[in-house]
């Protein structure tokens, strides 16, 4: 048991029954929960062949840190993707291709929104440095509500050799930053991209920065100077989402 993950809420438990049933090895319910929601992950636990037992909330809240809405599951550790795993979604991708890269995002908060924002806007992977970043664990998957589950994230050891290979294979590199000249709705986003937000307050390091095609800016109408990059990358993922959709900048 000491080797296997807890993973909590019902987002997150549903996603992973539905998509790697083979992961979970035990699902809890708090008991009395009968609800209709409870229902379906009990119909998705049989069909898998897992098992369910009950337990009390309060046992509950001492085996993981955050509103576990009364589901935990026991499961495999979690999946994290080498760099090969670009190399085949690239090839199976069904139009031009739509990656985010995280440039060392630490708040696991920040990285299950994010994942969770590019599943929702078409993107292929989301793309991590090994060092100094977010990686999967509870508090991710709550947060992404299932996304963690179906988008990959791809850990990379060299993010600036890993961009390298991106431009190589035809895709564009847009880099975003608050004193970038062209605004984020001027930027044609339609084609192959690889969309990168930097860090928390730091933004992206300077040799990512480098190894960008574009430059571009959200325009600010308040008094904030800049928004949380999980908020940022959800304003730009649905840009690019939106000219895909149009076919064209409006």
């Amino acid at each position: 048991m000491s080797q296997l993950e807890k993973i909590y809420g019902l987002h997150a438990v549903e996603a992973l029954l539905r998509h790697h049933p083979k992961r979970v090895k035990q699902v809890w319910l708090a008991e009395g929960r009968g609800d209709p929601r409870a229902q379906v992950l009990l119909e998705l636990a049989a069909q898998a062949r897992v098992s369910v037992g009950q337990c009390e909330r309060r046992e509950m809240d001492a085996w993981v840190e955050g509103v576990h809405q009364g589901v935990v599951a026991e499961v495999s550790p979690s999946q994290v993707w080498g760099e090969a795993m670009l190399e085949e979604l690239l090839d199976r991708a069904d139009g031009p291709p739509l990656l985010l890269v995280l440039d060392g995002v630490t708040d696991p908060h920040n990285l299950g929104a994010c994942l969770r924002t590019a599943d929702a806007a078409g993107a292929l992977a989301v793309i991590v440095p090994k060092d100094k970043s977010a990686t999967l664990n509870a508090t991710v998957r709550k947060v992404a509500c299932g996304a963690a589950e179906v988008i990959p994230l791809v850990a990379v050891t060299n993010l600036a050799r890993t961009l390298e290979k991106l431009q190589q294979k035809g895709l564009w590199i847009v880099g975003t930053a608050g004193e970038a000249e062209q605004p984020l709705y001027d930027q044609d986003l339609s084609g192959p991209i690889v969309l990168v937000m930097g860090a928390e307050g730091k933004g992206m390091r300077r040799l990512t920065r480098e190894h960008c095609d574009y430059l571009v800016r959200l325009p600010m109408a308040g008094s904030v100077s800049s928004l949380n990059v999980s908020v940022a990358t959800g304003v730009c993922l649905f840009e690019a989402l939106r000219q895909r959709k149009s076919g064209r900048l409006s």
